[in-house]
């Protein structure tokens, strides 16, 4: 009958979900099992054009067991924060459908799911691809299982800032109060059309793991920095405040002065911590002392930098400095092969450089230091791929494609 052939049907979904940049960062957790922190943080969502994770959850009574493929390669289904997840988005659907019901239900909550997630970027480069990752899981999963609602805090239970990439624009992650957790949301200060002459560079200086994995780092600090005690408790309330008003009034000289004050504080706390934690190389110096150059050359805050816990740097600027400050880059990391290579995402016009900022601004150039630069700006929240051809996984369950 029809009805058995529906039963037996594969239940598909396919979600997208951002990468997020903090401009006041999040480091230190107040309870490691719910990720709670112990400040809160603002970040800035990047466009998925760029930077996005793909990914396909699938339900169906023939799967005997849960699986996971990253990237075309099978991996680990029972990874603690994946199961976490999985659990609560299986709890909120139970809880909508009031206990019971399962017939009415689009599918039964005991079947085996198939999830398959990609990103359209390197996973190890250091741009928070567990943030996306988390984002786009329980995305996928809420919508497999007809969901909605707050879904942050279950975002959050994967990966902390997987929070703040449920939304698009300008999102705050509230630490909260309450001991469970609920209170520890995400919410959008701003769209992501309140400012769009804003624009975003990543520096990727090199595709290696950093050195010290972000769960373990925090927890380090939040045991020997007093400097991040302090940091939560003094410093980041009146930065948050701050932070939303010049994003509030499109003030890019007090977001860019803030979002460098803020990543020197969060670098210093790992410096403060014991031992010592370092994510900032040689090469990160180097492009904080060209930003610096650069700003003081023009007088102004023209562009301002952050790093996260990696070497990678991240350039908030206008549009109008894209092209100026990207012809600074290459003549300062004149690019070793890929020239043609050297910038990628959204176009960037040609720039030629007076001399008087060029001998200011360009000390001594260090060949192929950066690998390229991707270009790209602020963009929305996690987005359902209506388009059956974009699934990731076949009507058999399994991977189309293997990496």
């Amino acid at each position: 009958s029809s009805a058995m052939a529906a039963e037996r049907a594969l239940a598909m979904v396919t979600c997208t979900a951002p990468v997020n940049i903090a401009v006041i960062k999040y480091w230190g957790k107040r309870d490691n099992d719910l990720i709670l922190p112990i400040n809160s943080s603002l970040s800035v969502t990047l466009h998925q054009d760029q930077l996005k994770t793909t990914t396909t959850a699938a339900a169906s009574r023939d799967f005997t067991e849960d699986r996971l493929w990253l990237n075309g390669e099978e991996a680990d289904v029972g990874h603690p924060r994946l199961q976490a997840c999985l659990r609560e988005v299986r709890r909120l659907a139970r809880k909508r459908r009031g206990g019971s019901a399962e017939d009415a239900a689009p599918l039964s909550l005991s079947y085996k799911i198939h999830v398959a997630t990609e990103n359209n970027f390197p996973t190890a480069a250091g741009l928070a691809s567990s943030a996306a990752g988390y984002a786009c899981l329980v995305s996928a999963l809420a919508r497999l299982y007809g969901v909605e609602g707050e879904l942050s805090e279950v975002a959050r239970r994967g990966s902390g800032s997987a929070c703040r990439s449920m939304l698009g624009g300008f999102v705050e992650w509230q630490q909260g109060e309450r001991p469970d957790g609920r209170d520890s949301l995400a919410h959008q200060v701003a769209p992501e059309t309140h400012w769009p002459e804003l624009r975003v560079l990543v520096l990727v200086v090199s595709g290696e793991k950093k050195q010290v994995a972000s769960t373990a780092g925090m927890q380090t600090s939040v045991d020997t920095s007093p400097l991040l005690k302090h940091r939560a408790e003094v410093v980041v309330p009146e930065r948050l405040a701050l932070m939303m008003r010049h994003i509030c009034e499109r003030d890019f000289e007090g977001f860019g002065q803030l979002t460098m004050q803020d990543s020197n504080q969060f670098h210093a706390t790992c410096l403060d911590t014991f031992p010592p934690i370092f994510y900032l190389n040689d090469l990160s110096r180097h492009i904080i002392a060209l930003a610096h150059r650069f700003n003081a050359h023009h007088g102004r805050t023209k562009v301002a930098y952050t790093f996260d816990a990696g070497p990678n740097a991240v350039i908030f600027t206008l549009a109008d400095t894209v092209a100026e400050f990207v012809e600074v880059v290459r003549r300062s990391f004149p690019p070793a092969t890929n020239g043609d290579q050297f910038v990628r995402g959204l176009p960037v016009g040609s720039a030629s450089l007076p001399e008087e900022l060029l001998a200011a601004v360009v000390t001594e150039p260090v060949p192929g230091a950066v690998r390229y630069i991707l270009h790209t700006k602020p963009g929305p929240g996690p987005q359902l791929v209506d388009d059956p051809s974009q699934h990731l996984l076949g009507a058999d369950g399994l991977p189309r494609r293997h990496a």
